[in-house]
């Protein structure tokens, strides 16, 4: 019972130090932080002596770079911005890293559509290759059918 208790905390911990850190970023004033950036993930320790924060941010990599640069110089700030706004007993040493998740995502979704654009290309030049392969499964459906009343009736002999 008490490591479920400790696991919940956790990830209590884990969710207010991520909306937090969202609101500390807006408030920044340091040019190099952009909109774009958003908070993806944080994971505490168990001690709350360390805190990765996972940023993911929309660019190139020297944006990425930029980005990473100026938390870095801010670290304190967000530290004792963090202190001020949560009552932990530790306030965690934060350490950034990069988070490409929503890049790739977008990346993935950019391959789907193109699959599907080609699909769609692929069944507007072979309108009838289409149909047949429609036929094809619903043979194949019949024929499954077949085997099954005829499996049935071995069954009953």
């Amino acid at each position: 019972m008490q490591a479920r208790r400790n696991n919940n905390r956790g990830v209590r911990i884990n969710e207010a130090v991520r909306q937090e850190m969202t609101m500390i970023m807006r408030e920044l004033k340091d040019p190099r932080i952009d909109l774009m950036t958003s908070v993806v993930k944080t994971d505490t320790t168990r001690d709350l002596k360390y805190c990765k924060i996972y940023v993911s941010v929309l660019g190139n990599d020297e944006k990425k770079a930029e980005v990473q640069d100026a938390l870095k110089s801010a670290n304190g700030f967000i530290r004792r911005e963090l202190a001020r706004r949560l009552n932990l007993r530790n306030t965690p040493e934060l350490i950034f890293l990069l988070d490409d998740s929503i890049e790739y995502s977008i990346h993935m979704e950019a391959k789907l559509k193109e699959i599907h654009k080609a699909d769609e290309e692929r069944r507007a030049m072979f309108p009838d290759s289409a149909r047949a392969e429609e036929a094809d499964a619903s043979e194949e459906d019949d024929i499954d059918e077949e085997d099954d009343e005829e499996f049935e009736e071995e069954g009953e002999e």
